[in-house]
């Protein structure tokens, strides 16, 4: 009879290692699914989430998001942009900085630019949040790569936003390595249910990427 619990504890970690496989097939299969979403409603605020500047000047994959805003904004799509993503270790320039420069210089007011911070996606709309509630905004259209879209919307989400995706048409992202970022973007949602995206942010993010005082902008120049 000694075998008897151990059949039922292997049965038990059986059932639970299943449930677990099948709870993130499943979150997977979200994810895959928002990526091709694209919404055609309107919002009051658009938010771009930050990615990689190199030394004031957007990255492709910056510049790709940055440039979705723009059509979002040409269309009327909504009256503000918030810009976030801060400053990585021996960087000059935050992310937001860039990215609200990079809006400005091809026509967006910058009084109609609320500039954020952050290192991760909590962060992002943290920094942001505020401003946006201050000014009565609360229906964004999250802008990012697609496989981002669903973890940037729940996040917005739990912070109190009402989001509708708005992903990159042509992602420049790898892809090649395209399977990596859903599968750690599976993870990060599927954990994120679980404790919750604040607290998964504290636990996985190192110190914050934003820096106290002036944050330093790209100097503006006559070329569009």
């Amino acid at each position: 009879m000694i075998f008897g619990p151990i059949k039922l504890a292997l049965r038990v970690v059986t059932l639970l290692a299943t449930l677990i496989v099948l709870y993130f097939a499943v979150t997977f299969v979200q994810i895959w699914l928002t990526s091709h979403e694209h919404s055609h409603a309107s919002a009051q605020a658009i938010v771009v989430f930050g990615t990689a500047e190199y030394n004031g000047v957007a990255s492709p994959a910056l510049a790709a998001r940055l440039d979705q805003a723009l059509v979002l904004w040409r269309a009327h799509r909504a009256p503000w942009v918030a810009v976030t993503g801060g400053r990585r270790p021996g960087d000059v320039y935050t992310e937001a900085g860039v990215s609200a420069t990079y809006l400005e210089r091809r026509g967006v007011p910058a009084s109609r630019i609320i500039v954020g911070s952050g290192s991760d996606t909590w962060q992002n709309v943290s920094s942001v949040v505020g401003a946006l509630r201050a000014r009565h905004l609360h229906t964004v259209l999250t802008v990012t790569d697609p496989f981002h879209e669903d973890l940037a919307m729940a996040i917005c989400s739990s912070q109190g936003l009402s989001p509708s995706p708005s992903p990159v048409p042509a992602s420049p992202t790898v892809k090649s390595a395209l399977w990596l970022y859903y599968l750690r973007e599976t993870v990060a949602v599927g954990v994120g249910r679980i404790v919750g995206y604040g607290r998964l942010s504290s636990w996985t993010s190192g110190s914050s990427s934003s820096a106290s005082g002036p944050i330093p902008r790209v100097a503006h120049s006559s070329g569009g």
